[in-house]
């Protein structure tokens, strides 16, 4: 990280753990060709789904210095492109004759620039995270920068005019949860017009995998096993909401500090399960609908594990999207 006009500017490197499979190299090679199109970029999808990371990744490889802001339903106008904060005092003595003394003082308002102007300045990519949490008329201001690539500033700014054109090297990154969730305000349909959006879907498994084996360090049949029954609790539909690889990494590091291990006769395992997938899945549900969450999170884990330790002749059901394999194929 850097200073830059008091604001905050992160250098641009490849992310620790990051996981590159071709599910996610083919998100970030289309990123990056609307990008060296000229165009903004727009990650949009549900909790879990990558957005933020795959926003920084996109960022590091562009390599320019990163702005980043997240979105406030507090944000106004001001909080992106900048505002008077303090005052700047002059005062001036003049004693050249030692018996007169002329003083001069003089007190103005101090402009300060805030991310976007420091963005649009300097030519560094701008990660605006869950955009539409911010009031529409916030972002306003962002029309012309993506369109004219001009900053309109208020005459306080004491810039050269009240225009600002942007850097050629500026990059703007947008990511967004979809319209129905909590604190998420609908953008203006001229803003989403001048952007790319791509819409992403939880990863694929082998994707969901690799993260999982590359965040928690936990075995790659043991990670493989995670994600099976959380993938097949999400086929099920027996949830308010999609359990995501959120959940297979909270399973996996928590089984490295309980010293728990990947089997269905593991109490401990089913446990972090339970409370896991439970807590991620339901918020406000019903007695009825978080017990049937239960009830299926064990039948995954007895069948996703069957035949392991001398076990698997007990009767499960199959989920949609769960293949049986044996367990030495996994």
């Amino acid at each position: 990280m850097a200073k830059r006009d008091n604001i905050t500017v992160l250098e641009p490197c490849s992310l620790p753990n990051f996981v590159e499979t071709p599910f996610v190299k083919d998100i970030t090679e289309r990123a990056m060709a609307y990008v060296a199109a000229g165009f903004p970029i727009h990650f949009r999808g549900g909790s879990g789904t990558g957005k933020t990371t795959l926003a920084m990744h996109v960022a590091a490889m562009i390599g320019r210095p990163v702005v980043m802001i997240h979105g406030d339903e507090e944000f106004s106008t001001s909080d992106l492109v900048g505002g008077e904060y303090g005052y700047r005092s002059r005062k001036v003595v003049d004693n050249f004759i030692h018996t007169v003394l002329k003083t001069e003082e003089d007190m103005q308002k101090r402009w300060v620039d805030n991310r976007l102007t420091i963005a649009c300045k300097n030519g560094f990519t701008l990660i605006y995270d869950e955009f539409t949490r911010s009031r529409p008329e916030a972002n306003n201001i962002l029309l012309s920068v993506l369109q004219e690539r001009m900053l309109d500033l208020p005459v306080a700014s004491h810039h050269d005019g009240n225009y600002l054109s942007v850097h050629p090297d500026f990059t703007s990154i947008f990511t967004s949860n979809p319209e129905e969730y909590a604190g998420v305000h609908r953008s203006q349909d001229a803003l989403r017009d001048r952007m790319i959006t791509l819409d992403l879907d939880h990863f694929d498994e082998e994707t969901e995998v690799r993260i999982t084996e590359s965040k928690s360090g936990l075995a790659n049949a043991d990670a493989a096993r995670i994600i099976k029954i959380v993938r097949g609790l999400r086929d099920s539909d027996s949830y308010e909401f999609a359990p995501t690889i959120r959940g297979c990494i909270m399973i996996a590091k928590t089984l490295a500090v309980r010293h728990a291990s990947v089997d269905k006769d593991d109490p401990v395992f089913r446990q972090i399960c339970m409370d896991i997938l439970s807590s991620e899945t339901s918020r406000i549900g019903t007695v009825e609908s978080q017990s049937r969450t239960r009830e299926v999170i064990l039948e995954l884990i007895d069948q996703v594990c069957q035949g392991e330790n001398g076990g698997g002749k007990r009767k499960t059901k199959t989920f949609p999207g769960l293949v049986h394999k044996d367990t030495a194929a996994l």
